[in-house]
């Protein structure tokens, strides 16, 4: 038998980048829309962050001190959970808001189920489901010191006008972190430069809502209101910090595209036919759940059982 031939376990393929090294790159990326959401709301909005980052992080290191288990807050995925939790709290709730969310998000829906790599759904989002549900008064709540009424999402749905300039800057009203479109862009170009994400789900996720609202949204191809919708709300941080994360995106490419288009329709459909304003949250969580199926009928089939010579 040739030498050449080496007999290994897998993985086959390595890489150099560790769960620390991608966890961070996602920490950096998600400063820009950080810095504005404090600048933008003051100092009360930085101490939710840090209080909900500090709740996610205890409490994976509790539980994991408690069951005897190795200690992975070191590797920065706890963090980025609480980050983008707090990304997605209103500036003026409560701390106690920041605690039980960050609690939730990683002894519920992460350890529970076995750890990072092994939860059905993102962390992050399955908190702040589970609190819109639980406290909706609390989470839908935007008034603040700078920021009074109904967000321009909101007003967008109500048929008033809103600035789209101000929405794309992040001059309005909403969660900490989803208000800056620039902000949210720069971060997702440095995950983008970095290799850690690319443009397969981010990409089929905003053309196919944009497809979506200009055929169903009642106004045709206005770039007004679709840039007012790509601007508002949290999609553009659902799309490039959420959606594209590791463990609950499909690993197909095929797979991709179609959870991209599945998560653009049916942000579509809660936005402009649900009671709501808003709908990436409950979308995102919904095409969690389907990425099992999504992967099964998108994986390609092993050459010699219907596949093809590659």
């Amino acid at each position: 038998m040739s030498d050449l031939m080496k007999v290994s376990s897998n993985p086959h393929i390595r890489s150099r980048a560790t769960t620390g090294s991608i966890m961070g790159a996602v920490v950096l990326a998600l400063l820009p829309a950080t810095f504005f959401g404090v600048y933008n709301f003051g100092l009360g909005a930085l101490l939710l962050i840090l209080v909900t980052v500090a709740s996610a992080v205890l409490t994976e290191y509790i539980y994991e001190l408690l069951l005897k288990k190795p200690i992975t807050v070191s590797d920065l995925s706890a963090t980025v959970t609480g980050l983008l939790l707090a990304l997605n709290l209103p500036p003026q709730a409560p701390l106690w808001i920041g605690v039980v969310g960050g609690v939730f998000a990683i002894l519920v829906v992460k350890m529970l189920f076995g750890g990072l790599g092994q939860n059905f759904m993102n962390p992050a989002l399955g908190a702040r489901c589970f609190l819109l549900i639980s406290f909706a008064s609390i989470m839908t709540n935007f008034d603040c010191d700078a920021y009074t009424g109904a967000t321009p999402l909101a007003a967008l749905k109500a048929g008033e006008s809103v600035n789209v300039m101000d929405m794309i800057v992040g001059r309005t009203g909403g969660t900490i972190g989803e208000t800056s479109m620039i902000a949210i862009v720069l971060g997702a170009c440095i995950l983008i430069m970095l290799d850690i994400i690319d443009l397969r789900i981010p990409g089929s996720y905003i053309v196919s809502f944009v497809i979506f609202v200009v055929l169903f949204g009642g106004r045709g191809f206005d770039s007004a209101y679709i840039s007012a919708q790509l601007a508002g709300g949290g999609l553009m941080l659902g799309a490039f910090f959420m959606a594209t994360d590791y463990v609950t995106r499909p690993v197909t490419k095929r797979g991709q595209y179609v959870f991209g288009i599945f998560l653009g329709i049916l942000t579509g459909i809660f936005r402009l036919f649900g009671p709501g304003a808003e709908g990436v949250s409950y979308a995102i969580i919904i095409g969690n759940l389907l990425v099992p199926l999504i992967e099964r009928v998108t994986l390609p089939k092993a050459f010699g059982k219907g596949g093809e010579r590659a």
